[in-house]
This record gives structure tokens, C-alpha cells and sequence, in this order.
């Protein structure tokens, strides 16, 4: 298998151009509807993204910080900035979502100048130093070959939204083309790019931190396919997030409540969700969905 195979499971797709096509049909969102959930959005992929890199501030003091303009007593200044700086990034992307303007070197260069903006010298700069990453046998490229690397990632994305994001995400983490901060940039441009196509960001849980770094470094070894579906259920996820906003069949509740009636328990149900065969969204560590996921998933799936 090479990394221009990108395999996602088709019931995953399915479900998610069904949502995607709901949503559409939506559109335009009401403004305020718009506000609130960019906010949401903003403020989980800030501390999911920068707690997946080692940041420890929680989740109500990242928000303290970026809403408020609070410093947390203890916490390092650099996470602060870390929580700002990403924040103002996904301000950037969400403004960019809507433009016509290429994925581009400039584009990447400026995502990165704001997510590692008084952290390092060479901020929104590609690296010209040789880095190693760690925890990992392999290194990234020689510095002198990443302009043409990002070249090529660049121009050798292909297919729809959803693959693309994928081979960015993945291209970018592999290259390392900045000397830090490229997880953080390579989760926005990937959001980017998903926005761009229509569809809502994508959330990754710092406590799937693990198998996020073991599809990348499956990604790494040429098979993609297996995060591209870890991708793909996080999409799922946010545009069931986004649909609950509406109420009625698509509003969430748990899956305690939704069990009854139904010819599944609250546990099965769990183990559906956190196998990503039913919509859900995990809300802490509690997943929620909604009575049109479960009517879905008895008509594919019921006995």
C-alpha cells in the first residue's frame, strides 16, 4: 500500500455526506447560531490541540485565557501563549474559510506565525535547522530539502475535502517544516481545508492522543487509511455536534435516555459509539446522540 491510498470505511462516508447534506440544507446558519458554535469549536480544538502538545492548562483555565484575558497562577507563561496563539489561528482559518484564496505556502507560514508567535525566533518561518522528533526512529528531511517538500505536498493533495485534510495533516507532520509547533499547524490547515469544502472543524481528543500518533506513524509507514478513518470519525462527530444544535431528532442526549425504548442498552450503545458505527459526541467522558443517529443505525444495523 502506498500513501496515495486512501481507504475510509463507506458507511463512515456515507453518514457523513447524509449529515453534510442536512447542514447544506440549512444554510445559511443563523448568526448567531454561527457565533456560538464557532466559539465552542474554538475553544475545544485550542486545549485539545495544545494539550495533545504537552499543555497542561485545563480546559476552563484555557478558556480563562482566551476569552478572558486571564493569566493562570503557576502555569507557565509559554502556555499562555500557546493557548492565545492558537486561538488567534483559529480566528484566522475561520475568517480564511470563506475566501478564495489558495493552500499555499503563505497561508501555512501565517497559520504558523500566530500559533508559535513569541515562542521561538523563527516563527512563521520553515525551519533551517535539522530537527529530530521525539519518541520516534525517523527524521525529518534535511532543512535544504523542505521548500521542495512543501512544494510538493502542496501541489499533490488530490481528491475531495476530506482527503486532502488528510494528506495535509499527515504531509505536514511528517516534513516537520518548522522547527516547532507543526502539530498545532498541521491540525489547523487541515481544518482549513475541511472548512473550505463545506464542512465543520474537526475536534482531536487529547485523550486519543495515543492512537492519533499511531495512525500517524502507520501514515508514516504508507498506509493512510488508517488515519483518514480516525479523521473521518471525527468529522462525524463534529457534524453531529453541529446538526444537535438545530434540537428536535438531531438534539443530543445520553445514551442512557436514548436506550430506553430501544432495543439496545446504554453499554451496546457505548461500545457502538466508541467503535464510530453510531453518531455520537463524547461530551468529558460521557458519549451523547441523537434519536435520527439511532433510527440510522437500526435500519442499517438492528435486529
Amino acid at each position: 500500500m502506498t500513501d496515495t491510498d486512501i481507504r475510509i470505511d463507506g458507511g463512515l462516508l456515507e453518514r457523513i455526506g447524509r449529515r453534510k447534506a442536512m447542514l447544506d440544507r440549512r444554510r445559511p446558519l443563523p448568526g448567531h447560531l454561527v457565533k456560538r458554535l464557532r466559539e465552542e469549536m474554538r475553544l475545544a480544538h485550542t486545549y485539545n490541540s495544545n494539550a495533545i502538545e504537552g499543555n497542561s492548562l485545563t480546559r476552563q483555565e484555557t478558556r480563562l485565557v482566551i476569552e478572558e484575558g486571564i493569566t493562570i497562577g503557576g502555569k507557565p507563561m509559554r502556555e499562555h501563549l500557546e493557548a492565545a496563539g492558537n486561538a488567534e489561528a483559529f480566528d484566522l482559518i475561520f475568517d480564511l474559510a470563506g475566501k478564495d484564496a489558495p493552500m499555499d505556502h503563505v497561508t501555512l507560514q501565517e497559520i504558523h506565525g500566530l500559533v508559535t508567535r513569541g515562542q521561538q525566533t523563527d516563527s512563521g518561518r520553515y525551519r533551517t535547522v535539522n530537527v529530530r522528533i521525539g519518541g520516534t526512529a525517523r527524521s525529518p528531511p534535511d532543512f535544504s530539502k523542505v521548500p521542495a517538500r512543501m512544494e510538493s505536498l502542496l501541489r499533490g493533495l488530490g481528491g475531495d475535502a476530506l482527503e486532502q485534510s488528510v494528506r495535509l495533516h499527515h504531509g505536514i507532520a511528517m516534513i516537520h517544516p518548522f522547527s516547532d509547533g507543526n502539530g498545532r499547524t498541521a491540525r489547523l490547515a487541515a481544518n482549513l481545508v475541511l472548512m473550505r469544502g463545506g464542512y465543520p472543524p474537526v475536534v482531536l481528543r487529547k485523550e486519543d492522543r495515543k492512537k492519533y500518533y499511531e495512525c500517524l506513524a502507520r501514515a508514516d509507514a504508507g498506509d493512510i487509511s488508517r488515519f483518514a478513518n480516525y479523521v473521518a470519525r471525527a468529522l462525524d462527530e463534529s457534524l453531529t455536534l453541529y446538526l444537535a444544535s438545530f434540537g428536535g431528532r438531531d438534539a443530543l442526549v445520553p445514551l442512557s435516555e436514548l436506550a430506553q425504548g430501544s432495543p439496545y442498552s446504554a453499554e451496546y450503545l457505548g461500545l457502538r459509539a466508541r467503535q464510530g458505527v453510531l453518531s455520537a459526541v463524547k461530551t468529558g467522558k460521557a458519549w451523547q446522540s441523537s434519536l435520527r443517529a439511532l433510527e440510522e443505525y437500526v435500519e442499517l444495523h438492528g435486529r
